[in-house]
């Protein structure tokens, strides 16, 4: 089975019976098993894509606690395979508040970068492995992240222009693609400068105390945009930032200096969740 017909979520999508399209929940096993058996090498190429992503991703962030002496755990890692990704992501979790401001912006930021060192070069792989000159199919589309969209214009993918407005259909995915999706979905949500996600670490170095004020503005501007677009599936997102709170705590010392390097990749670093996360995540037509 060539790259271009990687069709799983499609054909998952098929075994829910009954219920509103992609959303029913009445599934018939023997074609799941089936379904399982006829793409395992296919999931697996995505699995283990996924896993190099979040593995690098979190990497960064371990060795840089390393390197800082920081008391850190090893990267642990969220499996949850009742959703379209397959998994939560991967965490390390550390003792942040005998860091400095200085050395919490350095771990904060090693991992994103990290991550993207390897989810780049997947997206270029996936890319030019689609053929969105396949007819739509699935119902659901993956929004492609604008760092997408300007690859596809540079590649000249045919029928790029109409992933542009509505994204990649389930009947037109290939493993890497999907891969990199998910690691450039889970890079710019960490980087949304909120809490304790790596751009919360980040503006609490840039900005202090103040960044408190910028992540509570975040979440009133995505709720807004989520009722504006009538987005429900944002809520989860949402949700999710109110859980892991929106304040940053404080650093072993907070007036220790970033130095001018570190202040413009701090701000550049800002792009990344614009960059890398679509809005509207999905584009779906039951």
């Amino acid at each position: 089975m060539g790259i271009t017909d990687w069709q799983p979520l499609y054909e998952l999508q098929n075994l829910f019976v009954s219920g509103p399209g992609w959303l029913g929940f009445d599934l018939d096993f023997m074609v799941l098993r089936r379904l399982v058996v006829r793409n395992w090498g296919q999931g697996l190429i995505y699995m283990a894509c996924v896993l190099a992503i979040l593995m690098v991703h979190e990497m960064g962030h371990y060795i840089a606690t390393l390197i800082y002496r920081i008391p850190a755990t090893v990267p642990i890692f969220l499996p949850f395979p009742f959703n379209p990704i397959g998994t939560l992501g991967a965490v390390i979790g550390m003792a942040g508040m005998q860091a400095d401001r200085r050395l919490i912006f350095d771990i904060g930021i090693a991992g994103p970068l990290a991550g993207l060192v390897v989810a780049i070069p997947l997206a270029y792989v996936g890319i030019m492995q689609l053929d969105l000159t396949q007819p739509p199919g699935g119902q659901l589309a993956f929004e492609c992240p604008l760092l997408f969209k300007a690859m596809l214009i540079w590649l000249q993918v045919p029928g790029y222009e109409e992933a542009m407005k509505t994204g990649v259909w389930l009947s037109q995915l290939n493993p890497y693609f999907a891969a990199a999706w998910v690691g450039f979905v889970v890079t710019g949500l960490n980087m949304v400068p909120i809490g304790q996600l790596d751009g919360g670490h980040i503006t609490h170095a840039l900005l202090g105390d103040k960044a408190r004020f910028v992540a509570k503005g975040i979440i009133v501007v995505a709720i807004a945009f989520m009722v504006y677009r009538g987005i429900p599936h944002l809520a989860i997102m949402v949700l999710l930032l109110l859980v892991i709170g929106t304040d940053h705590p404080p650093t072993r010392d907070d007036s220790a200096r970033l130095g001018p390097f570190r202040v413009a990749l701090g701000i550049f670093s800002l792009a990344i969740p614009i960059l890398c996360f679509p809005p509207n995540i999905f584009h779906i037509e039951l």
